[in-house]
């Protein structure tokens, strides 16, 4: 396969002109974060927002003309838009309370109910957590479904056990994949396993905000609940999520630790700024069962979420252990609510759906 070359992209899209200003979009600086991976391409076209649904038929002229281009097999692309300072809302970079101009929120088509579960760190669990409770809310009754917003580190496709790419609708929409009978959506379905996702933030959250609105999410009927895996910490896909998507509360997840509760209420001031309602905290690896003699060990202590939760006056929604069949069930792309639905494990992440689903 011929080498593909970044100059002769770049002079394909010169000969694509801005409608309006009579010069190439290349020209004009729009095309930004080309990278080229193997027969896949990436790039943002840089717009204003105003012109935002005349330059979405230009980025799909940009794609079909690379996909003219042999050896290339994929591109993926987006609009993204930079804010010009001198018309910024004041204090952007520190939202309060209550702040009106910063929450333009909507409601995702085909979606009744959306909860975020959140971490103010990683390597927490989030994940596990967020596949099982969305798992737990549809065995209490629920439609439910999956969005992994995880653009770094999207695990979704591994605990989910899945390894095709979703197909396109006739109307253009993005069927999503559905597994264990979940309705799931993630861009590591879209990439290719172990490829860095490396983007700047205006891109990341342009693909969110259109990954959101190009699937078809109620392709099974409307979804009760969906259920959205951010990404740990509290940076540009949380804010934008928070201002922009009507959720109906977020879940925070944080292992006992000290290092990670402060990481935590990180997280829950986060959701308080913007206006988000906080249905509890989960406490993760609470604490470890022995599978063979059953003796209860507190490795990384124990009660740290449930006392963090009655500070700052959120609800405790229940402990997870730490153990081998969570683990194993997870890694084999088979959770534990869908392999083992009757184990008292399955039963802990039933019980806290109950909570979040009577919250809803």
């Amino acid at each position: 396969m011929a080498e593909i070359k970044r100059e002769q992209l770049l002079n394909i899209l010169k000969n694509i002109l801005h409608p309006n200003k009579g010069a190439d979009i290349v020209s004009l600086g729009m095309v930004q974060g080309l990278v080229i991976k193997g027969d896949e391409v990436g790039f943002a076209l840089n717009i204003n927002p105003s012109e935002a649904e005349m330059m979405e038929q230009i980025r799909k002229i940009c794609d079909a003309k690379l996909l003219e281009i042999p050896g290339i097999g994929k591109v993926v692309s987006v609009l993204t838009a930079e804010r010009d300072p001198s018309k910024e809302v004041p204090n952007m970079q520190s939202p309060t309370k209550g702040s009106g101009p910063l929450k333009h929120t909507s409601k995702i088509p085909g979606v009744k109910h959306v909860i975020a579960v959140a971490s103010g760190k990683g390597g927490v669990g989030k994940s596990t957590t967020a596949v099982n409770l969305a798992l737990a809310l549809q065995a209490v009754g629920l439609k439910a479904g999956i969005f992994d917003v995880d653009i770094y580190g999207p695990s979704v496709p591994m605990l989910l056990g899945v390894t095709v790419k979703p197909a396109q609708g006739p109307d253009k929409k993005i069927i999503p994949i559905i597994a264990h009978g979940l309705v799931s959506m993630s861009l590591g379905y879209l990439m290719k396993q172990d490829t860095a996702t490396i983007w700047r933030g205006p891109m990341v959250m342009s693909a969110v905000k259109q990954m959101i609105a190009d699937t078809k999410w109620d392709v099974n009927g409307e979804l009760d609940v969906l259920v959205l895996d951010l990404p740990p910490g509290t940076g540009d896909v949380q804010l934008t999520l928070a201002q922009n998507v009507d959720m109906d509360g977020a879940v925070v997840v944080s292992t006992p630790q000290d290092i990670a509760l402060i990481d935590a209420r990180k997280g829950l001031d986060m959701f308080e700024k913007t206006d988000t309602k906080v249905f509890g905290i989960i406490e993760n690896m609470s604490y470890f069962l022995c599978p063979s003699c059953g003796e209860r060990s507190d490795i990384f202590g124990h009660g740290g979420a449930r006392e963090t939760a009655e500070k700052l006056n959120v609800d405790f929604l229940g402990e997870i252990p730490l153990h081998m069949d969570i683990r194993t069930t997870s890694d084999n792309g088979t959770p534990i609510v869908s392999h083992t639905p009757d184990s008292p494990h399955a039963e802990i992440y039933i019980n806290i759906a109950r909570k979040v689903a009577a919250k809803l």
